[in-house]
């Protein structure tokens, strides 16, 4: 029995000498501490031993297995310890690695340029829900249930009282609804209308638009604002034009377009934002008079003022998340 223990005891010594990983160290484990190892096979015999010899190797197999568990402990912590030490060493020689710097997105840029600009000339920015009243996204802005206006939006309905609202004009009701004049806002935010998806339309755009009411406020001093935004977004050599056209919440409405000449293409007129004179039924439906009152407004699509400023031809590029696209601003 003396000699076993001993040849144990030699055995792992020799073993433990050539560990150097820990799936090494793992199999002197199995192979000394496991319930199936050397170890348990010792005390195994130790149990079928006369009673007067249980004394004398008992105590040489415990002494072992106290050797083999301190030794094991000792060579794992050693592992375990230089494994941590070769993780955190940093090679200097190896190149940098460089860090991917996020940036806005192209029609983010382009309504912060947009509020930038209308803020500086005395504008502040409010914004509201996306999921809209009937009453605000429509009948308060002079659409009637049987206007034939109605028809010029296809709207996402909710239900027969809420909707996805298809424009920014209904947050231009409830800032009325709760200021006083003078009143000079603009409202950005995202709108939906139920469109086929095509290089020039989307179920989904941003828009911004203006309001301006006091006492006196004139189509002059609209036309005014609308040319100063215009030049400093698109330079101030910009060839502009109004036409007029026809909202059922301004009377008189314009249309603003632009000369958009791309390189090595005829140029042609494009046009860029709807404006007008608030309707007085639009100012009665909120509580305005008026007699008192007059004011402008103005909306203008985020994702056509793009089109126009960088060249872009095609409104879905802006959504599909192309990297090959989004990198280049």
């Amino acid at each position: 029995m003396i000699a076993k223990i001993a040849d144990v005891e030699k055995n792992f010594k020799s073993d433990l000498k050539k560990v150097s990983q820990p799936n090494e160290l793992e199999e002197i484990r199995i192979k000394y501490l496991s319930r199936k190892g050397l170890l348990t096979q010792l005390f195994e015999e130790f149990k079928s031993l006369p009673r007067e010899e249980k004394h004398k190797y008992g105590q040489s197999i415990n002494e072992l297995k106290e050797l083999l568990l301190k030794s094991y402990d000792e060579i794992k912590s050693k592992l375990e310890s230089s494994q941590a030490k070769n993780e955190t060493v940093i090679d200097y020689t190896l190149p940098e690695r460089k860090k991917q710097i996020g940036s806005k997105h192209i029609l983010i840029q382009t309504l912060d340029e947009i509020k930038s600009i209308f803020k500086g000339i005395g504008f502040s920015v409010y914004e509201g829900p996306e999921l809209e009243s009937d009453y605000n996204n429509f009948e308060a802005l002079n659409f009637p249930g049987d206007h034939p206006a109605r028809d010029m939006q296809d709207t996402f309905f909710i239900n027969e009282s809420f909707l996805l609202r298809t424009h920014t004009s209904p947050v231009q009701i409830r800032v009325m609804q709760q200021l006083k004049p003078p009143i000079r806002v603009i409202v950005p935010g995202k709108v939906y209308r139920n469109e086929a998806i095509s290089a020039k339309s989307y179920c989904l755009f941003h828009q911004v638009e203006g309001l301006y009411v006091d006492t006196d406020v004139t189509f002059t001093e609209l036309k005014g604002t609308l040319v100063s935004f215009a030049k400093q977004l698109y330079g101030s050599d910009l060839k502009y034009r109004f036409r007029a056209s026809f909202f059922p919440f301004t009377e008189p409405s314009a249309e603003m377009d632009i000369w958009w000449q791309p390189a090595g293409k005829e140029g042609r007129w494009l046009e860029i934002l709807g404006c007008g004179m608030v309707d007085p039924n639009v100012l009665k439906n909120v509580g305005i008079d008026p007699e008192k009152y007059t004011g402008y407004a103005f909306g203008m699509g985020v994702e056509r003022m793009a089109l126009r400023k960088y060249g872009i031809d095609d409104i879905r590029i802006f959504f599909d998340n192309d990297k090959r696209f989004l990198t280049q601003f």
